[in-house]
């Protein structure tokens, strides 16, 4: 399945019947009067966040959706039917824009959650609602109202608790992989991820989490460069950021330097990230040159004190106190969400 986080769609509501003409014709009644029905609503547009859904795919090949629109009154004070709404499927966490001006019209972030994006016209009445004692007899009624029409910009941004963000290789991918069911693509080359994955990883029996793995972010990704500028919408939500480095990379044998650098990114693109909480891991300490590293004292004190969480995520070294403290962060976060602004 392709993931698609990103289209622009035209939703049109159905327009609304219109209301009849009509005077009762029936032997022995000459003077039965107006009988002519209302015409039926038109159907709205309906957007459902539904959990089994990842991506929007579906919505990418077809650019218009319209509901049906509400049926004509007829004679003997039938009314019309009322056009059947359309609804459509898509994934927890999708957010809609106004495509021409930018605006936020809704955020669909609760499963089950719907939001009406274009209302269906109403439909005319008949001209039976217009008699009085004193008019008898109106030879008129009303059309339907036409249904709203919107161009939606459809964006998804994945619901993570924890977001993994780091510079290719840095071994992400084969992190996700060895503390949750998911299996995203590992080789031994950038950019191996290409687009976000999931995972649900379980830190005892009433305790997990989701954590998402975003494509490698170089410097400059808020400028467009690299792929990670064009997810970094997905860790907008996560409630925690797992910022990981490699700790064997001969380029760079400053940690805290890396980290700085990532966290620098992420505040070009949103100042706001930099207010979520946040832990420093360092991966691939198996490696020769990682040890050689790990005998400095810049890295032994912090690594003592809790503020470097030392890791081998292939060979499952340091995982479970990892994993242990993701889950009391996100119990944290979680609770402070729930108790909301003091």
């Amino acid at each position: 399945m392709r993931f698609i986080d990103e289209v622009e769609i035209l939703v049109q509501a159905g327009n609304g019947g219109n209301g009849c003409t009509s005077f009762l014709r029936e032997k022995y009644r000459p003077r039965g009067g107006p009988d002519g029905g209302d015409g039926g609503k038109g159907g709205d547009v309906v957007f459902l966040a539904d959990q089994a859904k990842n991506t929007l795919l579906d919505l990418r090949f077809r650019k218009q959706y319209r509901a049906s629109s509400g049926r004509n009154g007829q004679g003997s004070a039938r009314h019309g039917r009322s056009g059947k709404d359309l609804i459509i499927q898509v994934p927890v966490g999708t957010l809609f824009r106004n495509a021409e001006t930018g605006e936020v019209l809704h955020d669909l972030c609760r499963r089950g959650e719907a939001w009406t994006a274009a209302r269906g016209g109403a439909g005319g009445r008949g001209n039976a609602r217009f008699a009085t004692s004193v008019r008898q007899a109106p030879h008129f009624s009303e059309n339907g109202r036409e249904g709203e029409s919107r161009r939606l910009r459809c964006e998804l941004k994945l619901l993570a608790d924890v977001g993994i963000v780091g510079f290719p290789n840095a071994g992400k991918s084969t992190l996700v992989a060895a503390v949750s069911a998911a299996r995203p693509k590992i080789a031994d080359y950038p950019f191996t991820t290409l687009v976000p994955q999931l995972g649900l990883v379980r830190a005892g029996e009433d305790r997990s989490f989701v954590i998402a793995d975003l494509p490698g972010i170089l410097p400059g990704a808020a400028d467009g460069v690299g792929l990670g500028h064009r997810f970094l919408r997905h860790i907008e939500r996560a409630l925690i950021l797992l910022i990981l480095v490699d700790l064997s990379d001969p380029g760079s044998e400053d940690p805290f330097e890396t980290c700085a650098l990532i966290r620098s990114e992420l505040e070009r693109y949103s100042p706001l990230l930099l207010r979520k909480r946040h832990l420093l891991a360092a991966n691939k300490i198996d490696l020769p040159l990682s040890r050689q590293r790990l005998q400095s004292p810049r890295l032994q004190a912090p690594a003592a004190a809790g503020r470097l969480n030392l890791i081998s995520a292939r060979q499952g070294e340091g995982l479970r106190a990892l994993v242990d403290k993701l889950a009391d962060f996100v119990a944290e976060a979680r609770k402070e969400m729930d108790a909301g602004p003091a």
